[in-house]
């Protein structure tokens, strides 16, 4: 991994789950990580019900678009973290892949969201700390 590692959330439709999972690396990570998201049949734009979410925890995702997985994406990244994407996440030597089961906030109210968001969240953490040790240099405050 490089000194400055690089992260892939994908989805189906990158407009949840990975939406999410970015808005908080980002967030969290500052420019320590290299953060990018993507859908392997993305959608035509990020579920207001995501961006509901995300800014009761203070974080702005309304500007984010999906964007579609590519090959290249894939290939920058040190880690892809998937989320249902399925068989269309291409699988490269040298890239490390994790699965998070999440359920799909697709066409579901708040009241489901915030916990997936929030187990998002608990994730993001972990990855975060496992990416940037707290006595790394360079690492983001906890």
């Amino acid at each position: 991994m490089t000194s400055r590692p690089g992260v892939l959330f994908v989805c189906i439709h990158n407009a949840g789950r990975s939406q999410m999972a970015a808005g908080f690396l980002r967030s969290l990570a500052g420019d320590a990580v290299r953060v990018r998201s993507a859908g392997s049949d993305p959608g035509e734009r990020v579920n207001p019900v995501a961006v509901q979410a995300m800014a009761e925890v203070g974080i702005d995702i309304a500007d984010q678009s999906p964007a579609l997985l590519t090959h290249e994406a894939v290939e920058s990244a040190d880690i892809v973290i998937t989320m249902g994407c399925g068989d269309a996440c291409p699988v490269l030597p040298g890239v490390g892949y994790r699965n998070w089961e999440l359920d799909d906030p697709a066409g579901q109210g708040i009241e489901v969201v915030r916990p997936i968001r929030d187990e998002i969240r608990i994730r993001v953490r972990g990855l975060l700390a496992e990416l940037m040790p707290a006595d790394a240099p360079g690492a983001p405050p906890a």
